[in-house]
């Protein structure tokens, strides 16, 4: 099957600056730009259709990215299952390289693309994993795994860790609302998934 991009349709227009509402739209548009590898495309694109909700929720993607308590590697990890489980096809495409400049093995990351337990993860790599997937398909953390996230990540880890996975499902989910893809030329990273 061909990784190619499929003639999909958007289910939003593109927004740009000049099509935002007002300026206040127009300011947090381009904080956007200035931070995104994808401009306004990708789950900005759906955010930006309710102002007010892209305001909150880009300051939470500010913390969650840029100030978590998690290393980067793990946050990038956990945001990475989040695109795996959801076959988010603009997640993947945008967060794998900052996850490997991260420090996150690609071995790591290439058996989650191919929906493997990720082998030879390390104890911190082993929690994020077995958290976020308990949290994602059992809806809920086993008092065993809470008491060893907690001894291996600490109390604030693993909060931030529930947050950024809760927060890249909600990016996932509005990716899928507006059946957003990764640039025109960019390969799929889940083309069975279109």
């Amino acid at each position: 099957m061909s990784t190619s991009q499929p003639a999909s349709v958007k289910r939003f227009p593109q927004i740009t600056l000049d099509t935002l509402p007002d300026k206040d739209a127009k300011a947090l548009a381009q904080e956007i730009l200035d931070i995104s590898s994808i401009g306004l495309a990708g789950p900005y694109n759906v955010m930006l259709r309710s102002p007010i909700f892209a305001r909150r929720i880009k300051d939470l993607l500010d913390y969650l990215r840029f100030n978590t308590s998690l290393p980067k590697h793990l946050n990038e990890f956990a945001i990475l299952i989040q695109g795996r489980l959801w076959s988010s096809q603009v997640e993947w495409h945008a967060h794998y390289p900052i996850a490997l400049k991260a420090g996150l093995r690609s071995s790591i990351a290439d058996d989650l693309k191919a929906n493997i337990r990720p082998r030879d993860m390390h104890e911190d790599e082993a929690i994020v994993y077995d958290v976020c997937m308990d949290l994602s398909t059992k809806h809920k953390i086993s008092d065993d795994l809470f008491d060893r996230a907690k001894a291996i990540l600490g109390e604030q880890r693993l909060v931030d860790l529930v947050a950024v996975s809760g927060t890249y499902m909600t990016v996932a989910a509005l990716l899928s609302l507006g059946n957003e893809l990764p640039p025109a030329g960019a390969p799929l990273p889940f083309p069975d998934s279109v």
